[in-house]
Parts: C-alpha cells; structure tokens; sequence
C-alpha cells in the first residue's frame, strides 16, 4: 500500500533530500538521523537502570520506539536532553546582566484559534497567551522548559515567537530589524523604550508523564506537507470506505436510492417505576420543538410523570467474544439516523433493512487492533454511569460497528513504514476515537454530533450519536490541512521527553525560562483520562509519580503537595539564577492553591506577582461547580540570583541579611501597572506582603527571622520610598511618580473581611483615610463581616482596635494622623496647634494606625494575648518544649518531644493565635508542638492558610514525620 500513497512518497523525497544537522552531528538525511538515535535509544531501553528511572512508561521496547521519534521525541526518559542543553543551550554565566519585572498583565486569549484546537485535550492554555510570557522573559535561541507539557502549547509558542505575523496578531509591532514593541508606532523614536523582545524562535524542552500528551507535542513541534496530508487523510477515509462502506449504507427513507449514515442515535431502554413496561429514553424525553432532552417526562404507556433517575435501567445479556463469556450491558436500541444524500441531509427511523446490517455487524469477528485491556481500578471508573453502564475494559467503549471503524482507521494509519507519516497519521485518527465512543452524546440542539462527550470524565450518556468515521474525521482533514499550510514548525527546536518531572536529568542552571501548567490536584485525573488513547499505541503513563489528589490511589492532598515540592526543585535546579517561572493555576480549592504556593516556596521561588488569565470559553467543571473560579491565575515567581544566596548564606538570621533580601526583592517587582486610565496597586510591594515574603525565604531556607513585623514595618519606612501605600527603591520611586502623573488616581483593593487578619487589613485601610471612633466604625465594620469564615473564632470590633490601633484620649496632643485629616477637611480646625482645645474635642476617641516606630509595644501586647490563646489548643497532658517563663515564652526543657495528638479536634479556633504560636515554636525549633497543634485544628484550615501550611510543613521535614 505504502509505495502507492502520495504522503509517503513526498516525505520519502524529503528526507532523502538534503543534510541535516542535529546535535552537533551531520546526517545524510533526516531519516538517517532518526535510524541513528533509534539504535541508542534501542540500546538504552535494555538497561534495567534506565526503565528504573521514575516515571518511565509502561509499554515493550517495540511499541516505545514505534511512538518515538528520537533525539526530539522519546516516549519514555529522553537520554539526550543534556547534548541538546549543550549544543543548543546559552550556558549560564553571571556576568550576562538580566533584568526582567513579572508581566503584570491580565491576558485574555480565547480558545478558538485554529492552532490551539488542533487536538483536544482535558486541559490546556491558549499559545497566544504563553506567546505574551515567553517574548517578557526571553530572547531569541533561549531555552524554555514545561515540564507539565501537556498537547505542547508552550512549544507552540516558543516557535511562533519567530513567526511576524503571529506577533502582529498580539497586537505588537515588529520593525524591520526584528525589534518587537507594544506601541503600534515602533518608528516613533518615543515607543523605543517599549521593546519588550525581539523576532525569534525559542528552543524548548517539553516533558510529561503521559505518552499520549507528548505524542501530541512531537506531531505539533514537527512540520508536515499540508497537500500531501490532506491527499492521504482522503485517501485514509477512502480506504474505510471500501472496506466498511456498506455498515454505513441507508435507504434514503423516500424509498429511492440509498444515503450514507452520518450518525445513528442509540437509546437506552429503561423500565416505568410505576407500570414496569418498557420506555425508550429518547422517545419519551426528547422534546421535537425546543430540540433538547426533557428532565420529566410521561411514560407513554401509563402517562405516569417521572425523571431518568427514577426509572429502572435495563440491561441485556450480549456475547463478549474478547472474554468468550457472556457480559451484561444496558440494553440500547437504534432510534435516529441522520444520513446524507447527494448535499442534502436527512433523518429518519432506522428501518428492517438498517436493523439487519447492525445484528450482522454484531456478529462479526472483533475487529484485529482493537485494544482489549482490562481497565485499573481508577477514579474514572466510579463516576460518570460507569458502573451502570458495566464497563470495565476498553473495548466495551464501542458499539460493534465503531469498534470496526476506529481499529480499521487505526490500522490503516499505523502501516507506514516512514516514522513522520505514521505519526502523522495516528494523530489525525487518534482524533476520533472519543467521539467514536459511546461516551458521545446526542445533543439534538447541536450543530454537529462529533466532541460531545463531556471533557474532565469518562460518562457514559443515555442517549449516544454513534457517528460515522467520514464525518468525524472529514471536517477535521481540511482543519488539519490548513493548519499545516500556515504552521509549518521547524523540525528540531523542541526537546519532548516523557517521564516524572523530579527525575528529569538535564544540568543544572541550564533553562533560560520556565511556563508550566501543573496539575490542579483533583480537577481533572489525567492518566484515568488518557487509558483509553494510550492503550491503542500500547505505552501507558506510570501512575505512581503523577501528581494529583486521588483518592483511589491513596494520594492525599499532602501528597499532591510533596510531590509538587518535588517537582519544582527540579524546575529551580535547572532553571538559571535570577530567571523566571511562570506558573498557570486553576483549582476551585483554597487548599490545592495553598499546595502549590507552599511547593513553590519549599523549593525556592520567590513570588513576585499573582495575575489573572481568561481563557473566554469555560469548562463544563467551571460551569457546574458553584465554588469553581472562572479565571485562571498566573504566577510569577523567580529565582533568586547567586550573589543573593551567598551573602544570605553569611547574612542570613541578621538584620542586614533582612534588608539584602527586601532590596533584591524589591527589583524583581512591577513599578507600574496600569489599567484603564488607572493606577493598580501593587500588593506585593505593600508592607504586609514584602513581610510574609521575608519570613517565607528565611523559613524555607531554616534561618530565624531575626525581626518582629513592627520593627519589620518602622524600618521599611526607614530605608524605602512609600507611594500609595508601596515601596519601592529610590530610583523606582522616580519611576513611579513619573508614570503615576499620567493616570487619574490609583485603583483601591477591595478587601474582603473573612477572618481577623483580612479585618484589620479592612480597619487599617479605613483609618489611615479616616481616623474614626467605635460609633462610626461599628455599624461599617458588621456590614463587612458577612464572609466570616466559620472556623474562625468571631471578636469584637473592640478587641481588634485595642489589640492593633491607639485611640486619642483626649489628653496632650493630638496624633498628626488625626490632625492631618481635621485640618484638612474641615475649614475652622485649619492652623489651629495641636494642643488647641477645640481641636482636641472633635478629636477624642478617635482610632488611628499607630506610627510604625512606636507599633512595637502593641504588638508585644498582642503577642502575648494571642500566645495565652494558642496553648489552649495543645492536645490534653501535652508538655509542649516552648513554655511561658517569666520573661515570656522561652524555650522549655524538653526539646523534641514526640507529639501524641489526644482529643478531638477543635472546630472554632482564632487564626492569628495559632499562626503566632506555629511562628514561636517554629523560632524555638520546637517542631512537635506544631505538629500536635496542627492536629488538634480544623483540618481545611490547615491546607487552606498558606503560612500555617508552611509552619507545619517544615516541622514535619525538620522531624522527618509524615
């Protein structure tokens, strides 16, 4: 077959064509090269060692290098990840000055671009909004590593950074040297200092776990004759045709002529809890004039009102000839045929003639290529009607008919000798196999049957559209052509390997930039997922190193969070100091954020910057999940340069070491944002945020943090310029001031009182525009306090002023903060002294933010009030090693105690206390009572607060304790 087929023959000429380059070596041709890694990676595959490595896919060494296309693509560990560092790469040198802020921008990018809808996937982020990242961060021949690659859209990207008119699409301009800027004017010498890159492909390292994602990376990284690909999709369809043509053959319903079957509606049969005759789904729940599915519907025999959950299923007794025994199923009938005569299209009831092609089909011999595998025990099988619908292995997906139409197409595709055709090929094919499952849905109101099956799940619908393969796969052959046309990459700038993320072995300080979309703990189980792809090309991904909560497999959260942790020490290893990671987030959990903050963290990163990414169309899990977010976010994180981490190795735990770092920090952050005409803060400069990022770095590295938050507070005031309630550097500052002239006024945070730190955030941001008395703020402060979270313990507006604001008594002279707002506010308190009677009056009892070098005193009084707090929440007899003495709480006389958590947990706790307690025994190393107190409290709150998250974590890694 093969020497007749146009695909073939061109690719053939091709590879036979020219030399190539690759690795430093010179080949023949490309198919040359290919024969010449094969054979090492042939070799590699028989050493014990190498199929040891974490994460090495599950597959023979035949179907490994069938799927391989090496040194670009392995489907498995890729062995030459290092040579193509080396000859590719720009080694590190510190010497080269880099300067990049995060890209503080919310991107909004749309998933209808014909590139991003190539291949579907569970999950993926449009490669116009990766585009945007890469062209910040990097400059043409830089390296960028995904290591969650999933379809490859970061590779995507990387290419089409040398593509001018995927740039122009972004809404930049390029000037004829190649310079790219954000103004549309890039020969106005006023828009030169708006360049942000320049023209140029970038080099990628893509890696995941999952065979069936990075065959999808290879076919999009490789180029491909668009004629010659749309010549043999057509002649691949031709070949089912006459092969299978006479499965899809219908009368035309007129009574002339014969039509050919697009699609046939199946139905499943269930039995009228009040009468027990039979109903046909479709026939009683499908509404002719509104074209959609009915929630209650009558019984047409008894007219009895009922839903789908309150009928009965039936099920039928059907010969399984993979198993040779008798299988039960839900019984499904025939209803609907939608089938193509000459242009018009028509629809009818399946007649006697349409009923005996189906039982003949049913009969035949199974189909040769059809995966028979027996399905794991997996999350995927007990939701969805999996377990109604009896499925347990992969051919029980299929009707007969599809069963024969997907493992033909199959066949077909995977009988290429040349390895680009092939793959070529099993791409385009492996595109129907979802839709040619009964996991496809009819939608009556859709425009097409073909992808609509529920994304994120295995469910089993019941009313199914068994379409034909001409009309899943025909509309997709001229998509694809025409991408090809316009896409054409170039072969060997990507790097695909497929393994664990931990165990990737590339050099250290190698990777020029970093944008990964990580797994989201238990939104979407991906290697549930992709069984079924996988088990056509016979190499499935190793579950044990996948990252995500599963309960099934026995992954926790904290699991999830380790292996995280894991995961990103390999993207800080790799990554060269002072670069960046960009790290795309979606989860509708607190507790999955906090995970990958705190692996973040734990590994090294500093965040700089947390941003918004639209992706405009949501997913069906964002659509029905009330507590899902609509928006993904992005963060921006880096990490630190040399020079930091070796004067913190001399400096760190001193005061000079807190400074070194908040400088350092300070130049990683956005100057200016601006939005609409508007001004945004920049939270990660307000001083709250510069603290907690303080404390993080030196925790994560154990180091003590040698200051208080009110001394944190007095000497940020010290040594930085504030602007708006940010810091900045002197020469920021000037920056800032410049900028903020052109804009109208800075936008607010909009704070949300949930619990007693947001609250004082809320009093703060009220009292420094207005000092207040309790009367004022009282009937405020209740309206805000409709969110409070119902595990934190709830205080009085009372308490909180007295525990981190002063009051005016009255007596000497007004506070400036107060003076300032009366006098400037109202007319007849204007030049009057602060000691002025009358001024003194309007004055007394107001509440005012304490000036941050006389803060300390009260916030060692509330200190100590919120210690007295936290040893109530010690297990009962627990002798924690950190003790009250007399001069405070000072370390006890039983360092390293083994915790014994008794009791039940307490479910209302105040946040603050434990926080200041989980910071003290940290400082003491006393790492047991953290752990006992963490088991004594809510057990959300703990994988939900990110800073508790962090105490506890390294508590357990000090002990060693799971």
């Amino acid at each position: 077959m093969n020497e007749q087929l146009p695909l073939d023959h061109i690719e053939q000429e091709r590879t036979a064509g020219g030399p190539v380059e690759c690795l430093g070596m010179t080949f023949a041709n490309d198919d040359e090269r290919r024969q010449y890694f094969l054979a090492i990676l042939a070799e590699k595959l028989k050493d014990p060692a190498f199929r040891a490595i974490e994460g090495f896919p599950i597959g023979t060494d035949e179907a490994i290098l069938a799927l391989s296309d090496p040194p670009y693509y392995t489907a498995c560990p890729n062995p030459f990840l290092t040579d193509f560092i080396k000859y590719y790469g720009k080694p590190y040198d510190p010497n080269v000055p880099y300067s990049r802020e995060p890209f503080a921008a919310d991107v909004s990018e749309g998933k209808t671009d014909p590139l991003y809808a190539a291949h579907g996937y569970h999950t993926k982020v449009p490669h116009k909004a990766i585009m945007r990242y890469i062209l910040h961060y990097t400059e043409p021949g830089d390296v960028v590593f995904d290591g969650f690659c999933g379809t490859g859209m970061t590779a995507v990207a990387a290419q089409l950074c040398g593509d001018r008119s995927s740039i122009l699409e972004l809404g930049y301009t390029v000037s004829n040297d190649g310079t790219i800027f954000e103004n549309s004017s890039a020969d106005d010498a006023k828009t030169k200092a708006n360049a942000i890159s320049r023209l140029g492909s970038r080099r990628v390292i893509a890696n995941d776990l999952s065979p069936a994602a990075t065959f999808i990376v290879a076919n999009l990284a490789s180029g491909v004759d668009a004629l010659a690909f749309k010549l043999e999709a057509t002649r691949l369809l031709k070949e089912i045709e006459v092969e299978l043509g006479w499965m899809y053959e219908t009368s035309h319903a007129d009574g002339w002529g014969k039509g050919r079957v697009n699609f046939t509606v199946w139905s499943e049969v269930f039995a009228c809890s009040a009468c027990g005759k039979d109903i046909v789904f479709v026939d009683a729940a499908f509404d002719a004039t509104s074209g959609s599915v009915r929630d209650i519907f009558p019984c047409p025999h008894c007219g009895a009102e009922s839903s789908k959950d309150d009928l009965i299923l039936l099920y039928e007794s059907v010969f399984d000839q993979v198993l040779g025994e008798f299988a039960t199923f839900p019984r499904r009938v025939p209803v609907l045929i939608n089938y193509t005569v000459g242009d018009a299209k028509y629809e009818k009831k399946p007649d006697r003639s349409d009923l005996e092609v189906l039982n003949r089909v049913a009969t035949m011999p199974f189909p040769e290529g059809m995966p028979m595998v027996k399905l794991p025990d997996m999350q995927m099988r007990r939701v969805g009607r999996m377990q109604p619908a009896r499925i347990t292995r992969v051919h029980h997906f299929f009707l007969p008919r599809s069963a024969h139409a997907v493992a033909t197409a199959w066949k077909l595709a995977a009988s290429y000798e040349n390895t680009r055709i092939r793959h070529a090929m099993l791409f385009f094919v492996e595109q129907a196999i979802w839709t040619a499952s009964l996991m496809n849905r009819f939608r009556p109101s859709g425009y097409s049957q073909v992808n609509q099956y529920l994304t994120g799940v295995f469910y089993i619908p019941s009313q199914h559209a068994e379409c034909s393969p001409w009309y899943i796969l025909g509309g997709k052959a001229e998509r694809l052509a025409r991408l090809f046309q316009e896409y054409v990459p170039v072969n060997g700038m990507t790097a695909i390997s497929t393994q664990g993320l931990a165990s990737l072995d590339i050099p250290s300080n190698s990777v020029d930039y970093v944008f990964t979309d990580p797994p989201f703990g238990e939104n979407i189980y991906y290697s549930d997922l992709n069984f079924l792809i996988e088990s056509w090309h016979q190499v499935w991904t190793a579950t044990e190193t996948e990252a995500i909560v599963d309960r099934v497999k026995e992954k926790t959260l904290l699991d999830y969070q380790r292996m995280m942790t894991e995961c990103f020490r390999t993207y800080f290893r790799v990554l060269k100091p002072g670069r960046w990671i960009t790290v795309e987030f979606h989860n509708s959990k607190n507790a999955v954020w906090s995970a990958i903050q705190e692996a973040l963290q734990a590994a090294g990163f500093v965040v700089a910057d947390i941003r918004i990414l639209d992706k405009k169309q949501s997913s069906f899990q964002q659509v029905t999940s009330g507590g899902a977010v609509k928006q993904d976010l992005v963060i921006s994180a880096y990490k630190p340069n040399g020079g930091l981490e070796d004067r913190f190795r001399l400096e760190g735990g001193t005061v000079m070491g807190v400074w070194d770092f908040v400088r350092t920090h300070l130049t990683q952050l956005p100057v200016f944002v601006a939005r609409d005409g508007q001004a945004e803060v920049v939270v990660e400069r307000l001083n709250y945020l510069l603290f907690d990022r303080m404390v993080a770095y030196h925790v994560q590295r154990g180091i003590a943090v040698p200051l208080s938050a009110a001394e944190f507070y007095a000497g940020l005031a010290q040594r930085f310029s504030e602007r708006d309630g940010m810091y900045f550097l002197p020469e920021q500052a000037v920056e800032y001031d410049k900028k903020r002239m052109t804009t109208r006024e800075v936008l607010q945070l909009q704070l949300f009182v949930t619990d007693e730190a947001s609250a004082i955030q809320w009093l703060k941001q009220q009292l420094l525009k207005k000092p207040q008395t309790f009367q004022e703020l009282h009937p405020q402060f209740l309206r805000e306090i409709g969110g409070w979270q119902k595990h934190e313990r709830p205080l009085e507006l009372s308490l909180m002023l007295e525990q981190n604001f002063l009051r005016y008594d009255g007596e000497g002279e007004v506070p400036g903060q107060i003076h300032s707002y009366l006098s400037s506010n109202f007319k007849e308190f204007r030049n009057l002294p602060k000691v002025d009677v009358v001024l003194r009056v309007k004055a007394r009892d107001r509440w005012y933010v304490p000036d941050p070098n006389k803060a300390g005193d009260l916030e060692k009084l509330r200190e100590r009030a919120l210690l007295r707090e936290f040893w109530e929440y010690l297990p009962p007899g627990y002798k924690p090693a950190t003790q009250q003495g007399a001069a405070g709480y000072l370390p006890g006389l039983a360092p390293g105690a083994k915790a014994i958590p008794q009791g039940k947990r307490v479910k209302v706790i105040r946040l603050e206390a434990v926080r200041s307690g989980f910071k003290l025994c940290w400082q003491n190393r006393d790492y047991s009572t953290i752990i006992a107190v963490a088991h004594r409290i809510p057990e959300d709150v703990l994988q939900e607060d990110p800073k508790l998250l962090m105490w506890y974590d390294q508590a357990l890694t000090r002990l060693g304790g799971d």
